[in-house]
């Protein structure tokens, strides 16, 4: 999943833009730096069609979640082979480019990250590739003292949930007894979330494989109200455009089904 965002920052009193290339992977890629070279011009001859000279620096970012180690180069030119007589006179002419890269199978938030929130994020999606959520949630209740910004604790249950099929509201209520407060926060977050149908339609079905796939629950009659809570659940989660009740209302089961299997299929790819 690659995303860019475009800063606008002062250097020197004057006025400047820079673009941030993120670019989320699950795997590792020795291909990566040509993919974010890709990433980059594409950037790149967008703003130069709608804004001219002079380009704005581009700075390309992989957020590896694991579960092996990044243990490729980070360097375009490194993809290619010269002969040794050859290499210094063509290396010269090759893009000198690299992409940065925070590889969290090397990096333990809990102990190396300064900044809380970015701490909690990248612990809980650590721990969630291990299948330690309820250990991320336990670790939280003993080390937050101050309350949490209420939609970061809302889009943590909902990652915790989407990753974890045998996950479910209670556990996490129990694992979070040393915080009464933190406990409390997050049941009434989840009550909120069970309201509008959000966590139902996640936790609905866990035992036919839901969490994996769509497939098995086409046969078996589900409600309009069951995939409605789950689109939007996943559509919360993704940070997309929430689709209303009245769009989501006017359409069938089957395409229902078809519009939350391409979320379903969107959040693998960016999260598994």
């Amino acid at each position: 999943m690659s995303a860019d965002l475009l800063f606008n920052v002062k250097i020197g009193g004057d006025d400047a833009l820079f673009y941030l290339l993120f670019e989320h992977q699950s795997t590792v890629d020795p291909r990566m730096p040509l993919r974010m070279l890709g990433y980059v011009a594409e950037i790149l001859f967008k703003h130069d069609k709608e804004h001219g000279l002079p380009l704005p620096p581009v700075l390309p970012f992989v957020f590896h979640q694991g579960p092996d180690r990044w243990n490729v180069s980070t360097a375009f030119e490194d993809l290619f082979k010269f002969p040794d007589d050859l290499a210094a006179d063509l290396l010269p002419f090759l893009p000198k480019f690299r992409h940065a890269l925070l590889d969290l199978t090397r990096y333990d938030p809990a102990q190396d990250e300064d900044d809380r929130q970015l701490q909690m994020i990248l612990h809980l999606m650590k721990l969630s590739r291990k299948r330690q959520v309820l250990q991320y949630f336990r670790w939280l209740a003993e080390t937050l003292i101050e309350p949490a910004h209420e939609d970061l604790i809302r889009r943590m249950l909902l990652y915790a949930i989407h990753s974890d099929s045998e996950l479910d509201t209670e556990k996490i209520y129990h694992s979070l007894a040393t915080n009464p407060e933190l406990r409390n926060n997050a049941m009434s977050l989840a009550e909120k979330l069970l309201a509008k149908g959000r966590i139902e339609g996640i936790e609905k079905g866990r035992s036919e494989g839901i969490a994996e796939g769509v497939n098995r629950g086409r046969s078996e009659g589900r409600s309009q109200g069951y995939w409605m809570g789950r689109i939007q659940s996943l559509e919360e989660f993704l940070g997309l455009p929430q689709s209303s009740e009245e769009t989501l209302s006017a359409m069938n089961i089957a395409e229902l089904e078809t519009l939350h299997q391409q979320l379903h299929r969107e959040y693998q790819r960016r999260f598994k």
